[in-house]
């Protein structure tokens, strides 16, 4: 459950900066656990996925994009675009957390934070990309 809570945590920050549009700093992060009473592995973790996400954004984007047929990558929801950054993020760049677990949150978060709807488009979307991963692979 605290990798659950710290990839929530990490969905807000990337929210918060795709929504202003502001560039990603160290102090955004700071001003973001101003506030916020969390274990230290909690912020970590979300400060990972954020960091690792907003470095690899382009080519994360490219992806979505390529996988996503049809959707302009501004046509996808904010809080769906953000969880498919950071789920696509944990599949291509962290290979010590299961695909299927990264999958799963994704779903259960997309749940929690967006609609049943988001729930299908987000796993078939993220299906598609660790099929290719593995495709690739091999």
């Amino acid at each position: 459950m605290k990798r659950r809570r710290a990839r929530e945590y990490a969905l807000q920050v990337l929210f918060q900066l795709d929504v202003t549009n502001n560039e990603f700093t160290d102090e955004v992060l700071k001003n973001f656990w101003k506030n916020i009473k969390e274990d230290d592995d909690v912020k970590e973790f979300a400060n990972d996925i954020v960091i690792g996400t907003r470095e690899n954004i382009d080519s994360i984007d490219k992806i979505i994009k390529k996988t996503a047929e049809h959707w302009a990558i501004n046509r996808i929801a904010v809080v769906d675009r953000n969880i498919l950054r950071a789920a696509t993020y944990e599949l291509l760049y962290r290979s010590d957390i299961p695909p299927s677990v990264v999958m799963n949150e994704a779903i259960e978060i997309s749940k929690k934070f967006s609609t049943e709807d988001s729930a299908s488009f987000i796993n078939g979307i993220l299906d598609k990309i660790q099929k290719s991963k593995i495709k690739n692979q091999n």
